[in-house]
């Protein structure tokens, strides 16, 4: 049973959209959510993770 609850859906326009290439993209508002940075340069990352130099500028 993997089914997610309705506490954790993700819904569509508010936690991710989809690229024109058809990648899954979340958003700010997920990654608010979520609580953390993970690290992995996420276009929306509120947390100001740089990729390139592995530090959080905010």
């Amino acid at each position: 049973m993997n089914e997610q609850s309705n506490e954790k859906k993700l819904i569509e326009g508010e936690d991710f959209y989809y690229t024109p290439e058809g990648y899954k993209c979340f958003t700010e508002k997920y990654h608010l959510k979520k609580g953390f940075c993970c690290k992995s340069g996420c276009r929306h990352c509120p947390y100001g993770f740089d990729k390139k130099t592995g530090e959080i500028k905010k």
